[in-house]
């Protein structure tokens, strides 16, 4: 009788810490993402590595890296965590597609989750994302949306489930134009030759930086206020001012030419940006997948880590 024979498998926990800290290069990074200690990560990819009869990442002062034999194995995990994650929630929540309600900024929407948002639906095409923009204020609405990105002072709030996401800083912005013109912006204080395009939702912000830069007391000829970032961004491209904004909402400007950081002075912003949840949803695999996703996204995401 021919009997084949099968190599066995290592444990999912084993490989769902090396893919988590192959992607972090950090095994710190990959027991925060996996809501484990330190001490569990290396553990569980010292056995996995004996398993192998290989060594999968260098060990270096502070940090890590793959090597070649870990590089070779990562997409492979990779991709086969992602389908054993896609034929979980084809069969938990069975075959219709699961509408995940987000809670989100307009600005943040417009400037930064959408463009992203293909990623997410095109690899987890089961979860239909809704997006919710209709709320101005900063908490999460429990009661209307399944999760939340929020910025907050205060996460811990009962019945919800808080998780980090990164911490933004504000810097100016004006259009290349503006920066260029007559009088010119060399230093903070000639702001006040300039309109400061401020949020009255979020004064406090605006006076921070100008604190930081120097120049408190600058508020500029004929100061517009509006009531998001998205039109602060907006009027500023369109060279009518000067904006003080978290600086992952203008990316893409940046990078483009639309805008430019004319000062060198960038202010950590006092709140803190969230993925929140209802707590008995926090493990839910909709609710799992979009946190798992955001997050790589925002370590992927220059001017987040530069904050």
């Amino acid at each position: 009788m021919y009997c084949e024979s099968m190599t066995a498998l290592p444990p999912l926990a084993a490989l769902r810490a090396f893919d988590a800290a192959a992607r972090h290069l950090s095994f710190r990074a990959a027991a925060d993402e996996l809501s484990v200690t330190q001490s569990a990560i290396s553990h569980q990819i010292a056995e996995l590595e004996q398993r192998l009869g290989v060594a999968l990442f260098r060990r270096e002062h502070r940090r890590v890296a793959l090597t070649d034999a870990g590089t070779l194995y990562q997409p492979y995990v990779r991709e086969a965590l992602q389908r054993l994650e896609q034929g979980t929630a084809l069969v938990t929540l069975g075959s219709a597609a699961r509408e995940l309600d987000v809670q989100v900024y307009v600005t943040v929407a417009v400037r930064w989750l959408i463009p992203r948002l293909h990623s997410f639906t095109s690899t987890h095409p089961e979860v239909k994302v809704r997006l919710n923009t209709s709320h101005l204020d900063w908490e999460f609405a429990a009661d209307e949306s399944d999760v939340a990105i929020v910025c907050t002072a205060h996460p811990d709030r009962p019945g919800v489930h808080a998780t980090h996401l990164f911490d933004a800083r504000l810097v100016a912005v004006c259009s290349p134009s503006l920066a260029r013109a007559g009088m010119g912006l060399r230093q903070p204080a000639d702001l006040v030759n300039h309109s400061l395009l401020q949020l009255y939702t979020a004064v406090d912000e605006c006076s921070a930086w100008l604190e930081a830069a120097g120049v408190p007391e600058v508020t500029g000829a004929g100061a517009v206020r509006v009531d998001s970032y998205l039109l602060a961004i907006e009027a500023a491209i369109d060279g009518q001012g000067v904006a003080i904004v978290p600086h992952f909402l203008v990316g893409a400007d940046l990078r483009s030419n639309r805008l430019v950081t004319p000062f060198d002075v960038a202010v950590p912003q006092r709140r803190r940006w969230y993925l929140t949840c209802r707590s008995e949803q926090a493990d839910q695999l909709p609710v799992r997948r979009f946190r798992d996703w955001l997050r790589a996204q925002v370590a992927d995401d220059p001017y987040i880590r530069a904050a």
